[in-house]
C-alpha cells in the first residue's frame, strides 16, 4: 500500500496546508472537513480525496472510515480539527462555547482516532505505510521490526494545552485534555507499530483561526500579530510533514513550534529582532 494520510480540518488554514504539503512529497492525502466547496477545490488543487465529515458526529465519522478503508485504508493520521471560541475570562464566559471547543477539539478527536485505528493496524499488518528500520544488533541487518508496516498519528494542539493564560480557559482547558488524550493514547498503543505524536504551534496566522475566536471582529482579529512575524500555516505544515518523513521507528513525541519572536504563551517580542551588544 502506498503512503496515504487522512488529515481532518482540511478546509483552510495548517489542514490546507498539510495536506497540500504531503500532496507535495508523494503522499496520498485524504481531505476531511465539514465544508465541502472548500474540499472540492482543494481537491482540484492537491488531487486528494475528499470526505465531507463533522468529527464531533460519531456516526458521520464512522461513515467517514469506512469510505477511508474502501477507497485505499491509511497508514497515517492526523487529527488537526479544532479551534477556539470567545477570549472571555472564567466568570463572563459562556458555557455553549465551552462545550463546542471541547466537542471539537476532544470529543472529535477520540471519535476520528476510535473510528481509523482498525485501518491504520491494517496497514501495519499488510506492511502498508513506511518500511521498517534497521536495528543495528537487534535482530540482524534486516532489523527487530521487519516484517510488518508501520502507521503514525499526530494530534495537532497549541501551547495553549501545555500554558494557561486571562481568557483562554475554556481553549486552556480543551487543549490541555488533548494533550492528555495523546500522552494517555500513546501508552495504551505500546507494543504496537504505530507512533504517537503531538504538534503544539504557538502564535500561528491563519485566515481564520483568531477571526472565529473572537467573533468576527477583524480589527480585534489583527491586534496578536501586530508588528510581529507569527508563523504561518505553511510552516506548520512544513514540520507537521516533516515528523510523518522520520524513519519510522523516531517517534517525536511533542513538538513545541514558536517563531522567534514569541519565547512564552505570555511574552511575544514586537518590532524588528535585533543582536545585543
Amino acid at each position: 500500500m502506498t503512503k496515504r494520510v487522512v488529515v481532518t480540518g482540511a478546509s483552510s488554514g495548517i489542514g490546507a496546508a498539510t495536506v497540500r504539503r504531503f500532496a507535495e512529497l508523494g503522499w496520498e492525502t485524504v481531505a476531511v472537513a465539514r465544508r465541502l466547496d472548500k474540499l472540492e477545490a482543494l481537491a482540484q488543487e492537491t488531487g486528494a480525496h475528499v470526505i465531507q465529515c463533522d468529527v464531533t458526529d460519531e456516526a458521520q465519522v464512522a461513515l467517514m472510515a469506512e469510505e477511508v478503508r474502501a477507497t485505499g485504508g491509511a497508514s497515517g493520521l492526523v487529527n488537526n480539527a479544532g479551534g477556539a471560541l470567545g477570549a472571555d475570562p472564567v466568570e463572563t464566559a459562556l458555557n455553549d462555547d465551552w462545550r463546542r471547543m471541547f466537542e471539537v477539539n476532544v470529543i472529535g478527536l477520540r471519535n476520528v482516532t476510535a473510528a481509523l485505528l482498525p485501518v491504520l493496524r491494517e496497514a501495519t499488518r499488510d506492511g502498508g505505510g513506511a518500511s521498517a528500520p534497521a536495528v543495528a544488533g537487534a535482530g540482524g541487518p534486516t532489523g527487530v521490526d521487519a516484517g510488518h508496516g508501520w502507521a503514525s498519528i499526530l494530534n495537532l494542539t497549541s501551547t495553549a494545552g501545555l500554558a494557561s493564560y486571562p481568557g483562554g480557559g475554556g481553549y486552556n482547558a480543551a487543549k490541555y485534555a488533548a494533550h492528555a488524550v495523546t500522552e494517555v493514547l500513546r501508552l495504551e498503543l505500546a507494543g504496537e507499530p504505530i507512533r504517537v505524536m503531538e504538534l503544539a504551534p504557538g502564535l500561528v496566522h491563519t485566515e481564520e483561526f483568531t477571526l472565529n475566536r473572537l467573533r468576527g471582529d477583524a480589527a480585534a482579529a489583527a491586534v496578536p500579530y501586530a508588528n510581529v512575524t507569527p508563523l504561518t500555516a505553511e510552516d506548520v505544515a512544513r514540520v507537521l510533514v516533516g515528523a510523518f518523513e522520520q524513519p519510522p521507528h523516531v517517534n517525536q513525541d511533542l513538538i513545541v513550534l514558536r517563531p522567534v519572536a514569541q519565547s512564552s504563551v505570555f511574552h511575544t517580542h514586537r518590532g524588528p529582532l535585533t543582536a545585543k551588544g
